[in-house]
Parts: structure tokens; sequence; C-alpha cells
């Protein structure tokens, strides 16, 4: 299984915690209809994104970037020791799987430059803390943690209304360590490093570009769940805050990188994650890329 990638003056490493069956495909999708899935579901488990019981197959992952003047982890993953009631195979998991594949990146967790969240959802910010003698504490010591400040004040609010746990473990210890930076939806670093803001999934959901002068390689974080939405752009999720917009918002995305050199390091896509996109029938499709 590939996991690494090597492009023009950068490496991209995937980092995977868990992968496998995550949801019915009708639940996952308020929108899809049975003709539509199945029209579709020879070719869905023929890439391995859908089994025969309509069971969404999702890969949790983070990717290490190496660029020339930074290493960068995109979405930490699920974490360890984090209490997740509504999700069993996240709930208070103790495995070795992350660090298993920082190693195999070649990297430990002083080597991390900075950690970019494309949102604040459990999946997604879990390995932005770990326990350290009964309290949480930055998982990458020497890292500056950028969050987007449309998502950290639109979870800052709704914690204040009700205990957010994932905010509470995975993002407050990392303000109180005094390691976070809140920057705007359309922040840079370097020459290398772009934000995008891409709302719909959450509030203030942002993807990530990388490269020189051009898009090398984009991370689109929770913008795509699924290789049968790039076919079917306004098929959004049952956890897209704004289904609408994320539809929007993604058309637009796949409209951008259509036909292009840029790599699309998808979050949940099922191995190898990794393609381009392409025009396909009405829409899209994100072709694998295999290192």
């Amino acid at each position: 299984m590939t996991t690494s990638f090597v492009l023009p003056d950068m490496t991209i490493h995937r980092v995977i915690e868990q992968e496998g069956s995550f949801m019915n495909a009708f639940e996952m999708f308020p929108g899809l209809t049975p003709d539509v899935l199945a029209a579709n579901q020879s070719w869905l488990a023929k890439v391995g994104a859908i089994d025969a019981d309509a069971m969404l197959q999702l890969c949790f992952q983070a990717y290490v970037i190496k660029t020339p003047h930074h290493v960068v982890l995109v979405d930490s993953c699920i974490g360890n020791d984090k209490p997740r009631p509504q999700r069993a195979a996240w709930n208070m998991k103790t495995d070795d799987r992350f660090a298993t594949g920082l190693a195999a990146a070649g990297v430990t967790v002083n080597d991390i430059d900075f950690v970019l969240c494309t949102h604040m959802h459990a999946d997604h910010v879990g390995w932005n803390t770990r326990l350290e003698n009964g309290r949480w504490v930055p998982t990458f010591p020497k890292a500056r943690y950028l969050f987007s400040e449309t998502e950290y004040r639109t979870w800052t609010e709704a914690n204040a209304k009700a205990p957010v746990l994932a905010f509470q473990d995975s993002v407050l210890p990392v303000i109180e360590a005094g390691r976070a930076e809140i920057v705007g939806d359309d922040h840079g670093i370097g020459d290398h490093i772009r934000f995008m803001p891409t709302p719909g999934h959450t509030a203030g959901h942002v993807a990530f570009a990388f490269g020189k002068g051009r898009d090398v390689a984009v991370a689109p974080g929770d913008l795509i769940h699924s290789p049968l939405q790039t076919l079917y752009p306004e098929l959004s999720s049952k956890f897209d805050v704004d289904q609408a917009l994320a539809g929007r918002t993604r058309r637009r995305f796949l409209e951008r990188y259509s036909d292009t050199d840029t790599l699309c390091c998808m979050a949940h896509f099922p191995s190898p994650s990794v393609g381009r996109i392409k025009p396909w029938r009405e829409g899209f499709t994100c072709a694998p890329v295999e290192g």
C-alpha cells in the first residue's frame, strides 16, 4: 500500500490511524437514492469505497508534508485516551498506529513545525494532544498549531453553550500551552503553504494548498468524504452543517482542480486516498495515484 508520494520540492506521507467500515451510505448521505446507489455501487466497490451491504469504507489519516522549509502535519486524526462515547472505534483508544505511521514517515513528534487542522471535528484534532500524568499536553511540543479564526470562534461559542469534548481535550489545552495561533481563513506560511476557505462542512472549514507558485498538492479535509461525491458534488454528508453551501463549495473545488496536475490528498477516501481530479460523466472522479 502506497503511503509516500514524491513531488517537486516536497514529499507527502500518509499516516493512517484507522481504515474500514464506517456508516451506511444512506445514513451518511441523506440525499442519496436507491437508484443512484444501484447505478454506482459496482465502481464504488472496485475502488474499495463501499461493501456489499452499502457500508461506506473510510480511512482516517493525517498527512505529513515536507516542504523545503517546514515539516507540516495536516489533521491529527483520532487520538488515544479520548472519551468518544458516540464512536466505539474511537472511544478511549490505546493503539500505536499513529506513532508507527509517523515513524514510517521518518519523523518524530519533535520534527513537526506546524500542525494544521482543516476543522475541529474529533477525528481531525485528536492527536493535537496526548495524556501525560492526567493532563492533556500538546503532542508536538515544538510545533505551532494554526487554527482558522472562524472555526475557532464557532467552537468556542458552541462549547460555551454545551461541552464539546474534542474542543476541550484537543484544542483548548494547545491554546493554554501557548502553542496555538488563531489566523485568518486565507492565511499563508512562507511561499509553500496556503489556507483556502472551504465552508459548508463546518462554518470555518479550510483546505490547504502546497507548492511554490502553484498548487502542487491540496488537502481538502472533509470537503469530500467519499468518491461518490466527486461524481455528485451536491451530495452532502449528514455531518455538513450547511449542506447546500457544502455542495457549492465542493463543486467549485472540483472544477478548480479538474484536469490539473494538483495532487488531492483526501482525508477519508480508501487507500491509496491520493489522486488527481478528472472530468467523468456529468461530474468528476479522483484518479488514484500510486506514488
